[in-house]
């Protein structure tokens, strides 16, 4: 199940038993940018779950809209980001969730002027 935290912000359930993985994987995704945002994955609070069993990982990630032309590429890239990193065979499952502001890191909604929330 996964654990909200922090208002939006979720808790990968592999913080629970690979933490040092979390961690090197949350910093290099951090290279993967959204081109029409010019913010990281992880700046975005597009990765929502990773999981790691059996020497393999599942990457649950959404998207800003749900038909964003940058998608296929985002997410190929985070695919093979997470393999380079956690040396083992990840999928990258596609979340329908919506996404909202709430999902940025902290402090990052609050430079997007007419997009404030009231």
């Amino acid at each position: 199940m996964l654990e909200e935290t922090n208002n939006n912000h979720p808790h990968w359930q592999a913080y629970d038993t690979h933490p040092e993985l979390c961690e090197l994987l949350k910093e290099s995704l951090r290279e993967i940018e959204d081109p029409e945002i010019s913010l990281n994955v992880t700046q975005l609070g597009l990765i929502r779950n990773l999981v790691i069993e059996d020497n393999h990982a599942t990457i649950t990630m959404l998207l800003t809209t749900p038909f964003c032309p940058y998608g296929p590429d985002m997410i190929n890239s985070v695919q093979q980001k997470a393999e380079d990193v956690l040396g083992m065979s990840t999928h990258v499952d596609l979340s329908l969730d919506p996404w909202d502001m709430s999902m940025m890191e902290d402090g990052l909604s609050d430079d997007w002027g007419m997009f404030r929330q009231f």
